[in-house]
């Protein structure tokens, strides 16, 4: 098939250069998305079909036989070898069982080795006389060692995740799914499925996936360009809110500061205090046009503008409409006065300096940045607009200590960014996408929710996280509440609560810790029984960072990723004995290969993050390194939850109380 698109002459199909060149980044888009991968079969799967798909069902009718596979693919002729996942001939692959066999007699699945073909396993999902079974190579698949970058799951999808992945474009979802539940996953095949189903309609819109930081992009990013999907963006919410060159972060706020700049509250103020510059004019209009002059009074331009004001449109858009709106009524005057006026004198009359003196004075042009500027600098300035929203306790948390002088001189902090993405959504129409994916949307703050909003306001939304692992000051209370944020408050909420990346002993013994992190969630239920997969051992305070370098070189025995996961303030420490040890580390982002397995893991960037095999260092100092104690054992959740084969955690203090309610070996 590429060896097809790259013989393709285009030289006598072309009407011009601009064509050609269209044309020609079309087909090496085309190459691009037809790359073989490396170890990656061309099909997983095998439907056999009692009767041809929307043939008759009568008896005798032929059945049908479907190779599935990632990407579609035919042969010399244009005939069909592998059926794309994402056809509507594929899903029973995914939904069908013995209970709702769906027409299919046999599901084949195809087990690979390094790329070669080495096992195959058969359903008869249609035979009584068969009794039903877990898949071994669906079992193997699910625990196959993990070395480099994320992979897609097309091959293991489970019928409640499927539902999800199939959903249509027109509706949002949220998914909250506790720690190897597979949300990022089902995110990221939602929109490989959405781009196959509406692929012109998203590809004139576009599509985004939001992640929490760069390392968990960086981790994820092979999972579509290996579904064939190309085009789709990436980014954090931070770089949704820069703005380089024009305001640079260079200052973290305090958590008390940043609550009160991410709480919702602060959209009203900045509405007050951008609508501040609404003046209505208090004397008349003056307009000369040759040897005539036409008058319009103070009150009506007071009018005319209260006209605006009622609409509510953005600040920008009735900034432009105004001096229109105001030359629309000279023209009015001056056919009453028998003139024959058409748009070109009102465009003119709408550039004349006096009605650009009125524009000024009355609805003056608004810099997004400077106004924020102004709102953390100037006492008076943010009383006035935050009153009867902000008690003053919180307005001094937004104050700056020290003013500054300018936009470029200001030290920002990322939620001061927000804030100036806010106002300017309020001056200009924030551009908005088709469809947009939120991981890890637990963390975000309500004024995060509504940044995130803004670029899918006229499309749909998959939001994916987990309410147990909110680690921020912030961090939602409820999908509600998030999905009100973001303007989707619609949105359908599925719950996923079958575990298949996190062995059954390890997530049992990291849930003992959701009744004080998240009362009511439920617990995820593991697929995976993996005995000896948890190890929890007390060492003596000395000895604590030697013990982990020899628990790291034991773990890198074992085939797969290696992951070290420590409190902060332990990296220098671990990495400089790591090092001493004669075990080199990666850090986070950084891609594992079969020469370079460890990595050394800070534990606020553990997020989203797996790892074959994981250890452990001192979980107390985790939940004493952040702000306070529900924000530390909800960090120390996520890091007892990245492990897919086992888990070794040292400490030297006390555990936390209910990590000690009974032994691992209880569970």
């Amino acid at each position: 098939m590429r060896e097809d698109v790259e013989s393709l002459d285009i030289r006598d199909v072309t009407a011009n250069w601009v064509n050609a060149i269209v044309l020609q980044a079309q087909i090496d888009d085309r190459i691009k998305a037809l790359a073989d991968l490396a170890h990656t079969p061309l099909f997983f799967g095998r439907l056999d079909y009692l009767h041809a798909p929307g043939a008759s069902l009568a008896e005798g009718a032929e059945g049908e036989q479907f190779y599935i596979g990632r990407r579609h693919v035919h042969d010399a002729g244009g005939d069909p070898m592998v059926i794309d996942w994402r056809a509507p001939v594929s899903q029973p692959f995914y939904r069908a069982s013995k209970n709702d066999p769906q027409d299919v007699g046999l599901r084949r699945r195809f087990g690979y080795t390094a790329g070669e073909l080495t096992a195959y396993e058969d359903e008869h999902l249609s035979d009584p006389a068969e009794a039903s079974a877990v898949s071994k190579l669906l079992q193997q698949e699910i625990e196959r060692p993990r070395v480099g970058p994320m992979r897609d799951i097309v091959a293991t999808i489970q019928p409640e995740q499927d539902e999800i992945v199939r959903s249509g474009l027109g509706g949002s979802v949220c998914v909250q799914g506790g720690p190897g539940t597979g949300k990022t996953a089902v995110g990221l095949h939602r929109v490989a499925y959405l781009l196959y189903a509406h692929r012109d309609r998203l590809a004139r819109t576009g599509t985004l996936v939001i992640g929490p930081n760069r390392s968990f992009l960086h981790y994820i990013e092979q999972v579509l360009p290996a579904l064939g999907e190309l085009e789709v963006k990436q980014a954090t919410v931070d770089d949704l809110v820069a703005r380089p060159g024009v305001a640079e972060v260079r200052a973290v706020d305090g958590a008390a500061t940043a609550v009160v700049k991410g709480d919702a509250r602060m959209a009203e103020v900045l509405r007050r205090a951008v609508r501040s510059h609404v003046a209505p004019p208090t004397e008349p209009l003056m307009v000369v046009r040759g040897s005539r002059r036409w008058r319009v009074p103070a009150h009506e331009l007071a009018e005319i503008v209260e006209e605006l004001q009622n609409r509510d449109i953005r600040y920008g858009a009735a900034h432009a409409a105004l001096p229109q709106r105001i030359a629309h009524t000279v023209l009015v005057r001056m056919e009453q006065a028998g003139e024959a006026p058409d748009d070109r004198v009102q465009d003119a009359v709408a550039r004349t300096p006096a009605v650009k003196a009125v524009v000024k004075q009355a609805w003056p042009p608004v810099d997004p940045a400077k106004l924020v500027l102004r709102l953390l600098a100037d006492p008076e300035f943010l009383a006035e607009h935050a009153a009867g929203i902000l008690d003053e306790d919180e307005q001094r948390l937004l104050l700056w200590p020290k003013p500054f002088r300018s936009v470029k001189s200001a030290k920002w902090s990322p939620a001061d960014l927000v804030l100036i993405d806010e106002a300017s959504d309020l001056v200009e129409r924030t551009h908005s996408l088709g469809h947009v994916v939120l991981d890890e949307a637990q963390d975000l703050s309500p004024m995060q929710y509504r940044a995130v909003g803004r670029r899918c306001t006229t499309g749909s939304a998959t939001v994916l996280g987990d309410l147990a692992q909110g680690t921020t000051p912030w961090a939602t209370r409820s999908w509600a509440e998030a999905l009100g944020h973001l303007g989707k408050p619609e949105a359908v909420l599925e719950e996923l609560t079958a575990g298949f990346r996190v062995p059954r002993e390890v997530i049992a013994y990291a849930s003992r810790l959701l009744p004080q992190i998240s009362p009511g969630l439920a617990p995820v239920s593991s697929v995976r029984e993996t005995p000896g997969s948890l190890d929890v051992r007390e060492v003596d305070a000395g000895e604590l960072t030697g013990a982990v370098v020899a628990a790291c070189r034991e773990a890198l025995v074992h085939e797969g990723s290696i992951g070290l996961i420590a409190a902060d303030a332990r990296i220098e420490e671990l990495g400089g004995a790591l090092v001493a040890g004669g075990l080199p580390y990666l850090a986070p982002g950084e891609e594992t290969t079969a020469e370079s397995r460890l990595t050394l893991v800070p534990a606020s960037l553990a997020k989203g993050l797996e790892y074959d095999y994981v250890v452990l260092d001192e979980p107390g100092a985790i939940v004493t390194g952040e702000p306070d104690e529900r924000t530390g054992l909800r960090r120390l959740y996520v890091c007892l939850t990245r492990a897919v084969s086992g888990l070794t955690a040292l400490h030297t203090g006390a555990l936390p109380g209910a990590l000690v309610t009974s032994s691992p070996a209880s569970d």
